[in-house]
């Protein structure tokens, strides 16, 4: 598995957030079966940075906590039978899965921290097991996928000790 980091600012988390973000890819990755190795970039900025993609991706003029940009278009989530008919994602030099992006807007995991009541490890946790979803197909559309992607996050960081009442500290 390849993690890239980008991050031209120092969020200046209270943990190896560096680390945090491959174990939480991982760990997302390995329940979820995929069945690949694979390849996620990770970009940390600031919300200028992100109301700015945002508004550039998906039309919205604000600021959000996190956007992911998925390389593999699926049909439902887990729908790994789509990366085997074709090579158009897969990396020719390491062979892995070039899944795609994730940003995160280092302020927002901040102020999400503080209204949930929680760390800023769990929130920054949540947003790495959230995106990696939406990587693998994963959306919140309608109630019925938002319900399935929320219990799919909490099975990630419950396998990783991070809930609401131990959130990792």
């Amino acid at each position: 598995m390849t993690f890239f980091v980008d991050s031209s600012l120092n969020p200046d988390f209270p943990f190896e957030w560096e680390r945090e973000y491959e174990k939480v890819a991982r760990k997302a990755l390995e329940i979820e079966k995929f069945p690949f190795e694979a390849e996620i970039g990770l970009t940390i900025v600031d919300s200028e940075e992100i109301k700015k993609l945002n508004g550039e991706s998906r039309g919205i003029d604000r600021v959000t906590d996190v956007l992911s940009f998925p390389m593999v278009q699926f049909s439902f989530p887990k729908d790994y039978a789509a990366i085997e008919l074709s090579n158009d994602n897969i990396n020719p030099d390491t062979g892995e899965v070039v899944l795609g992006d994730i940003v995160i807007c280092a302020e927002k995991v901040y102020e999400q921290a503080e209204a949930y009541g929680h760390s800023v490890k769990r929130e920054y946790a949540f947003l790495i097991a959230h995106s990696v979803l939406h990587l693998l197909g994963y959306d919140h559309v309608s109630s019925e996928e938002a319900e399935e992607m929320e219990k799919e996050q909490e099975v990630i960081l419950r396998e990783l000790g991070i809930t609401r009442d131990n959130d990792g500290k």
